[in-house]
């Protein structure tokens, strides 16, 4: 029974439903709204609860002050018969709102709180913030720390919850509570609920004097924690490099730089909240000891019973825990408050490469790219790539050539639309890559880049990303092609998972580097796209597996348009075309007998490369 009651609350939202127009605004308040309003009847329903639980609060204590002055009527002699017969509908009537009517509030509080909004409101925020920031531009993870991004994306989630919760659970339900506790009291006596209403007064002066003090601590917190957070997952990511040059103590150094940090800007937060914990004690002694007073004067005088002593100080006791514990979660609600601030400014940025309203599928039927006077300097006012027109027909095979920072990266970059041109214009079979979807133009480009990182998942999942709908007779093709079969079939990992079921670990640490290329070129041989870009593609791998499946990539590059980067230039001497880039411009360009003839750049890279020792003739033939 519990389980299909519960069950109804779990399914009533669905944090994955919405996948367009992701983006929330960067004020708090309305990035906090842009996700409640997605659950409105949810927290709706939580404050009316919440509400009617803080009204019970209070009759509890008018229940027992009333029961104090019942049992005064009644001759102790009389016995529950007695009792029974003079209040029994009255007392009837309070157990069953503590028994039944309690029970039912809290019940249904419960389900809405924990299955609705704890269960799927904080994974919609999380999720909806996810993919709003995946969706950024490549230059925008190269600029922060993934720790830092990661955890503002996560905290954006539980901080909003928390806050929402907070205000319902605590605010409202003291706002409410207080509410009752002065037209309870007032009943009695108005300077009772005088003293209240001063009291109360008081609270907000000091609320209000130190609530933006904490709300500013609260965000450079948040700020510095983030900043933490992301330098300790950067170490913990490049743990080999540290060991590797023997940098423990030097990087221990860093991470108490960012932890002192972290600590200076707490101290004065921890100071400020123990100035409001001090300030709030005075404050209520004060007032319980004037409320004690004041009702044992009302006592003495007979203008209110014993049960209302003892019920109106049970209130203003239960009145003083709260608005300690308010002022506790105010400490929270400021911190989630100053989280959300600090996780709006990076999830709310508009995504700074984005698809024109009008943009179409590219389709490739005749795969020629061109590039047409095309200059690209990352926002600076010159260099990288100045006025490059290329064209590459379809099926060419062309291999791009020239020193580091020469543009050959970059120009890769620009066809994948990474990033936009600055000037000019790419065109693929006809289609400026601009007017088409990032998607659709990425579909058509297979890439083996020299950095292969995998992700932490299976060897299954790593290569069918090329093609998701793939058979395992493909696959097993694929991998074979590539010179990865063998290996695969002897993986094991720590859990006990084999060949293509076992998992890689973080970026494929968990295989060599040749082994990382293998599966990368596997993966690109299953997509088999139309157009190939070979970025080092060989350079990890050793002589021996290099040559074995060097004819496996010429057969892959047969009937594909192939744009290809090398340093090692043996690799691509064979291709049809060789093009030499220099501080962004192209320089030379011809086969790799005609640029050696030349005597230019390309020539005195061959030159250093084969040392002159080898004969040029021989190797271009045996390329």
């Amino acid at each position: 029974m519990f389980h299909s009651v519960a069950r109804l609350f779990e399914n009533w939202l669905d944090p994955f439903s919405r996948s367009d127009n992701l983006r929330p605004p960067e004020k708090t308040l309305a990035f906090v709204w842009f996700y409640v309003s997605q659950a409105k009847l949810a927290f709706l329903l939580m404050a009316i609860f919440g509400g009617s639980i803080a009204v019970l609060e209070a009759g509890l204590f008018w229940f027992v002050g009333r029961l104090v002055d019942v049992l005064d009527t009644v001759p102790k002699e009389a016995g529950w018969d007695g009792l029974l017969a003079a209040h029994g509908g009255e007392l009837a009537a309070m157990a069953l709102v503590m028994l039944a009517g309690r029970f039912i509030v809290v019940t249904i509080g419960a389900l809405v709180e924990e299955q609705v909004i704890v269960l799927n409101f904080f994974n919609l925020v999380r999720w909806q913030a996810y993919a709003h920031v995946a969706r950024q531009s490549l230059s925008f993870f190269q600029n922060d720390f993934a720790g830092r991004i990661v955890t503002k994306v996560w905290s954006a989630g539980q901080s909003t919850g928390d806050l929402l919760t907070s205000l319902l659970q605590v605010v409202w339900f003291m706002v409410i509570y207080t509410i009752s506790t002065m037209a309870l009291v007032a009943q009695l006596d108005w300077r009772l609920s005088a003293v209240i209403g001063v009291w109360i007064a008081i609270f907000l002066v000091l609320a209000r004097l130190f609530v933006p003090k904490i709300r500013y601590h609260a965000r450079e917190s948040a700020e510095a924690s983030s900043m933490l957070n992301g330098r300790l997952v950067d170490s913990y990511s490049n743990i080999q490099t540290l060991k590797l040059f023997g940098k423990e103590r030097q990087n221990d150094h860093y991470i108490k730089a960012g932890f002192d940090r972290f600590q200076d800007t707490l101290r004065p937060f921890a100071r400020l909240l123990t100035g409001v914990r001090a300030s709030l004690a005075i404050l209520s002694g004060v007032m319980i000891v004037m409320v004690a007073a004041i009702s044992i004067d009302l006592w003495f005088s007979g203008a209110i019973t014993g049960g209302g002593v003892a019920f109106t100080l049970g209130l203003v006791l239960r009145l003083n825990m709260l608005l300690g514990r308010m002022m506790t979660q105010m400490n929270s609600i400021m911190r989630n408050i100053g989280t959300i601030q600090n996780s709006a400014e990076l999830i709310a940025r508009p995504i700074d490469l984005v698809d024109r309203a009008d943009a179409t599928a590219l389709k490739v039927v005749s795969p020629e790219i061109r590039f047409e006077n095309v200059s690209f300097h990352y926002g600076r006012k010159k260099g990288v790539i100045d006025h490059l027109t290329l064209t590459i027909a379809p099926g060419e095979k062309v291999g791009i050539v020239g020193r580091s920072g020469a543009g050959k990266s970059t120009l890769v970059n620009l066809l994948l639309r990474f990033y936009d041109v600055e000037g000019g214009r790419i065109v693929i079979d006809g289609q400026d890559i601009a007017t088409v979807t990032q998607e659709s133009l990425r579909s058509q480009i297979g890439m083996v880049t020299q950095d292969t990182a995998l992700l932490h998942r299976s060897i299954r999942d790593n290569i069918v990303f090329g093609r998701e709908d793939a058979s395992d007779e493909q696959l097993l093709k694929a991998t074979d092609r590539a010179e990865a079969l063998d290996f695969i079939q002897r993986l094991e990992d720590q859990r006990g998972r084999k060949a293509f079921d076992a998992h890689v670990g973080e970026r494929g640490v968990k295989l060599s580097g040749g082994q990382r290329q293998r599966v990368a070129i596997a993966r690109v041989m299953l997509k088999d796209a139309p157009i190939l870009v070979l970025d080092e593609a060989t350079s990890a791998l050793d002589s021996e597996v290099e040559a074995a499946i060097q004819s496996n990539l010429d057969k892959l590059m047969q009937g594909k348009t192939v744009l290809a980067i090398a340093h090692r230039l043996s690799t691509i001497a064979a291709l049809d075309r060789l093009v030499v880039m220099d501080k962004g411009r192209i320089i030379e360009q011809g086969t790799h007998a005609e640029l050696v003839a030349r005597g230019g750049l390309y020539s005195e890279l061959w030159a250093r490369q084969s040392g002159g020792f080898l004969d040029t003739q021989g190797v271009v033939e045996e390329a």
